[in-house]
């Protein structure tokens, strides 16, 4: 499946989503805030494998759209058997949550497994 948000390659998150045509660019800004909002302070920005990522000691999710939905990236097969009783009216793959182009992962959810992300993190570092 084809990532259109690289139409041409992005080099910032901003460059990718104004590639993004509606109505996924809007669900994208929304999944973007989402994230921002559940994530550290420190965490940053940046395009990986050509999609918008969260670092957050090391590469946290990445999320993008493509032809007929838009995905989460978790990068955690352990958080996506964490909620995979609330991910059921989704269709999820091996490490990805596709959603509609128009109708992003509902907050709540998509805060939780932000934040089961990062809370894997800050346990692999402590190690």
């Amino acid at each position: 499946m084809k990532n259109i948000g690289t139409s041409s390659v992005a080099k910032t998150v901003d460059e990718y989503l104004a590639g993004v045509p509606e109505p996924a660019r809007s669900t994208l800004n929304r999944v973007r805030a989402v994230i921002r909002s559940a994530v550290p302070p420190e965490a940053t920005e940046y395009i990986s494998y050509g999609m918008p990522t969260f670092r957050y000691k090391g590469a946290l999710v990445s999320y993008g759209a493509f032809s007929k939905h838009c995905s989460l990236f978790p990068m955690s097969l352990a958080v996506m058997a964490a909620f995979q009783e609330q991910l059921k009216g989704f269709h999820t793959f091996k490490g990805t949550i596709h959603f509609p182009l128009d109708k992003p992962l509902p907050a709540a959810l998509l805060k939780k497994v932000v934040k089961a992300r990062v809370a894997e993190k800050e346990r692999k570092k402590e190690r």
